[in-house]
């Protein structure tokens, strides 16, 4: 399912995934690279998608259909950051003895991850041109952003989602002829599911709860998520809890859902280990509000017509899609009253914004088929 053809002439492109999100990220631009005339996909599957404690997604990217080129084991799931250095580097080396099978000209990564961060790695040390999807944003999460930018300095060709992002990439040095304002991939999943035809929908009393762990001890992430979920059900909201991801301190966010999910106010929550991407966009399209610290919430949310609380600072930083996005400190005063000011907000499904229309794939595909493929564009000068 990777494409057709295995012709020299078409350009190998190899994607790197880690996480559920990201593959849900990602999709848009597999799909047109697979179906573009110029290229083939490869696709690696790393990280999370490994773990069966988040869900073991991997099973989700072979239902959808796709050919996995390779499968390299990182983290082994415990919450510990000597784990994710570890991970990383059997990443770097599984990825890159991939890189020295399958001879890929072009890699393809996403935001901000370890995962990422060892495709990236791998890419550079074999000599592969890198392109960067989401670079330029600002999200500290726990070493989100060091990874990010980082990312961003060993990238060959930057795929931003934003031109506030595109500007710092520039003012970072990066050559203002390799940035590429493409838009954000996830809303290029959302917009087709969306019902134009009406403005606003109605109140479903339902929350989506989307929170991860970003660096702090496991009794603070605990803590954080008990009053998210406290907020909530004092809001009278059917909660639909999505698992963290493995960042450190996610074992606190997790027996807080599970301490939730078993007790009789949890009776009547969804609690999924994983969501795949399209369940997890009508989910939000339903809901009455996001709530947590997800990217979705400050970015896809407000397209889809729904208001989100933004806790903590995960976030902080990131350009905001609309005014639909509520800011709120950990603590349960805050969340409660972030809450009751989200849900008086009436976002216009569909409404554009400044992470686009839609259609970001099909432009990181169009570039990625176009690039030079030379010494010049794989030797990269800072320009200050």
């Amino acid at each position: 399912m990777n494409g057709a053809g295995h012709s020299k002439r078409l350009r190998r492109v190899a994607v790197v995934t880690g996480t559920r999100a990201e593959y849900g990220l990602l999709r848009s631009s597999m799909e047109a690279i697979r179906a573009h005339p110029k290229l083939r996909l490869q696709l690696v599957a790393t990280g999370m998608h490994l773990l069966r404690k988040f869900g073991h997604t991997i099973d989700e990217i072979v239902a959808d259909g796709w050919v996995i080129d390779a499968r390299v084991k990182m983290q082994k799931g415990d919450d510990d950051p000597f784990d994710q250095a570890e991970g990383l580097a059997r990443g770097i080396a599984g990825i890159a003895s991939f890189f020295r099978a399958a001879d890929p000209d072009i890699v393809l990564v996403l935001g901000d991850r370890i995962e990422a961060m060892a495709g990236a790695l791998a890419a550079i040390t074999t000599g592969r041109l890198l392109a960067h999807v989401h670079g330029g944003d600002l999200a500290p999460g726990d070493f989100d952003d060091s990874l990010r930018h980082s990312i961003s300095k060993l990238a060959h060709v930057h795929l931003a989602a934003t031109r506030q992002a595109g500007r710092r990439l520039v003012r970072m040095g990066e050559d203002a002829n390799r940035v590429h304002v493409v838009g954000a991939p996830g809303l290029d999943a959302l917009v087709p599911l969306l019902n134009l035809k009406r403005d606003r929908k109605p109140r479903s009393g339902t929350a989506l709860v989307a929170y991860h762990a970003h660096g702090r001890t496991v009794a603070r992430e605990r803590r954080t998520m008990e009053q998210i979920l406290r907020a909530v059900n004092r809001a009278d909201l059917t909660p639909t809890i999505v698992y963290p991801n493995s960042d450190r301190g996610h074992t606190g966010v997790i027996e807080a859902i599970e301490a939730f999910a078993a007790s009789p106010r949890g009776a009547y929550a969804e609690v999924h280990r994983s969501l795949p991407r399209d369940p997890f966009l009508r989910r939000l399209i339903a809901a009455d509000v996001l709530i947590g610290n997800s990217s979705c919430g400050v970015i896809e949310a407000s397209t889809a017509g729904t208001p989100a609380v933004n806790v903590g600072t995960r976030q902080r930083g990131r350009q905001p899609a609309g005014r639909s996005v509520v800011d709120s400190d950990d603590s349960y005063p805050a969340i409660s009253s972030a809450l009751q000011r989200a849900l008086r907000k009436r976002p216009i499904m569909g409404a554009m914004t400044a992470y686009g229309n839609g259609t970001a794939g099909r432009a990181v595909a169009r570039i990625l088929s176009g690039v030079p493929l030379t010494e010049a564009t794989l030797r990269k000068v800072n320009r200050f």
